[in-house]
């Protein structure tokens, strides 16, 4: 099944469930809003200079260049008279205009007399110059955030500029998460012989950080048909989403796929993707199952076309495309017909150009692949090996939200 087919299957099976909760500003970072939210107030909430200077009132029927100091305006603290023509007032930046006033003269374009100022008889006085109009950022009751947007550290700070101390936000999915396999053994117990350690689940789980969840850690899972299927039942009641790696291919001790489809139904499995062929995705009950691929690499990336969607889904959040960049390779990619494959590369800029290289191994098992990535390369399953110079499309990986993308 095409990448495409199997996101238009997922689009269609995933129901957003219900729950509301309103909670403080300080805690919604992450968080999607259920409703839009309007402004109660206008942006600036009042006529504010944009610099140091002079308020004045700019009249077309007396023009002058000479105008009277009568008091003056600083931040918090505005003038409350009015201003005539031929009078101003001293102001600092982000102060509230004084009646009257419909322009601000920048300090260094006057001289000062007593209690007059001078403007430089170069300066072009015209209405609104330095002036910051009421509602001209937003507009009291306009729209700030629609319905679905997730609430950014940005968007904090825009909140808390209009007043808003609590926010409706959707609640958050629980997301069970268990690795399946006799061969697997938790970090930091000693391994016995023909055991690896499991670093699937904690992937996983660091992954799912990266979303307003509530992620239920049920461990592992042995190679055991019936445990299977009672361990998938059980998680399948106390949560939104089901998520295990492993157990999902054809294989004798594979356990999982079966189980599934004898508790629920199975939409689809196994994708022309590569890594992450035997990807499985249904449902049991009201509860959305993702049977990742044990492969460590193929669990990340079926992870991050797929289970990012579906929880975006969910919540009923707006869903965006992978936004995808434009390089030119600087080594040879081998490829095989067939099915779309997803590298690991290294993405620089040099001379204002974007290059990319794949890392030496692709291997599904391999996840030092990732340690020195920093994209993805995109290789159409249309096409065959592509050479050094080959201009492709590249998926960046995830950095810290709270830092600059650098190269």
């Amino acid at each position: 099944m095409s990448i495409e087919k199997a996101v238009s299957l997922l689009d269609d099976m995933v129901r957003p469930f219900e729950g509301i909760e309103q909670i403080d500003l300080g805690a919604c970072v992450g968080r999607t809003l259920a409703m839009e939210i309007r402004t109660p107030i206008s942006l600036p909430p009042f006529d504010a200079s944009a610099m140091d200077g002079y308020a004045i009132r700019i009249d077309k029927d007396t023009p002058t260049n000479r105008f009277e100091v009568i008091g003056e305006s600083l931040a918090g603290h505005p003038f409350e008279g009015t201003v005539d023509t031929h009078q101003c007032t001293r102001i600092f930046t982000g102060a509230m205009l004084a009646d009257g006033a419909n322009a601000v003269v920048l300090q260094e374009d006057v001289k000062q007399s007593g209690d007059f100022v001078v403007v430089d008889p170069e300066q072009v006085l015209r209405v609104d110059m330095n002036v910051r109009r009421k509602g001209s950022e937003i507009m009291q009751e306009d729209v700030l955030l629609d319905a679905g947007e997730v609430i950014s550290d940005f968007h904090v700070g825009l909140l808390a500029s209009c007043g808003i101390e609590t926010v409706k936000v959707k609640r958050k999915p629980v997301v069970a998460v268990f690795s399946t396999g006799d061969e697997l053994q938790d970090p930091g117990n000693e391994l016995e012989t023909g055991q690896i350690y499991d670093s699937n689940r904690i992937s996983l789980h660091q992954l799912l950080r990266h979303h307003a969840v509530e992620i239920v850690d049920l461990g592992r899972i042995p190679d055991d048909p019936a445990e299977t299927r009672a361990r998938l039942q059980e998680a399948s009641g106390e949560a939104d989403l089901l998520l295990t790696s492993g157990g999902v291919s054809v294989g004798d001790s594979d356990y999982v796929r079966p189980a599934v489809e004898a508790l629920g139904t199975l939409t689809f499995w196994n994708i022309a993707l590569k890594p992450g062929k035997p990807l499985a995705v249904g449902r049991i009950q009201d509860c959305l199952f993702f049977g990742l691929p044990g492969n460590p690499v193929s669990a990340v990336v079926t992870y991050l076309l797929f289970v990012n969607r579906a929880l975006e889904l969910l919540t009923n959040t707006k869903t965006q495309d992978p936004l995808k960049l434009t390089a030119t390779l600087t080594n040879q990619v081998r490829h095989s017909i067939g099915r779309r494959e997803y590298q690991r590369g290294r993405l620089e800029q040099k001379n204002g150009r974007l290059h990319v290289k794949a890392v030496t191994d692709q291997s599904s098992n391999r996840l030092t692949s990732f340690a020195n990535a920093n994209c993805l390369i995109e290789v159409d399953e249309a096409v065959g090996d592509l050479s050094s110079g080959t201009v492709v499309q590249v998926v960046l990986l995830n950095q810290r939200s709270s830092h600059i993308w650098t190269l």
